[in-house]
C-alpha cells in the first residue's frame, strides 16, 4: 500500500499540549506589561500552540503533525513471497487444502 498518511498526536498528548499551551497564554498575558511587543508575539504563539491542540482533542479528524510517505515498489516481490509461503505450507502439511485455496483467494484479490 503506498500514498502518504498523517499522523496527528494522540488525545492525552493534545491534552497536555492544551494545558501547556494555556499556562503559556497566562505567562504571555503577565509579560505583555514589561516585555511589550515581545509578550504580545509570546501570547499569540501559546494561543496558536494551545488551540492546535485543543483543536486536537476535541475533534476526531485534528492536525496532523506528521506526514508518512510509504512507497511499495516492491510488492511483487512481497505477492510472490506471499503465495510460495502459502504453497509450502500446504506441502508440508500445516494447512489443508480449503486453507490453502481460501488464503489464496485473499491474496490473489488485495494484489489487485
Amino acid at each position: 500500500m503506498s500514498g502518504r498518511f498523517r499522523v496527528k498526536p494522540s488525545k492525552s498528548q493534545s491534552l497536555v499540549g492544551m494545558i501547556a499551551g494555556l499556562v503559556f497564554v497566562v505567562i504571555g498575558f503577565s509579560l505583555m506589561p514589561m516585555m511589550g511587543m515581545f509578550g504580545i508575539i509570546w501570547t499569540l504563539f501559546a494561543l496558536a500552540i494551545g488551540g492546535m491542540h485543543a483543536y486536537n482533542f476535541f475533534s476526531n479528524r485534528g492536525v496532523a503533525s506528521w506526514e508518512i510517505d510509504v512507497d511499495s515498489t516492491n510488492r511483487e516481490g512481497d505477492f510472490e513471497a506471499r503465495l510460495r509461503k502459502l504453497k509450502r505450507l500446504k506441502e508440508d502439511g500445516l494447512i489443508s487444502e480449503n486453507e490453502f485455496e481460501k488464503k489464496r483467494t485473499e491474496i490473489m484479490k488485495s494484489e489487485w
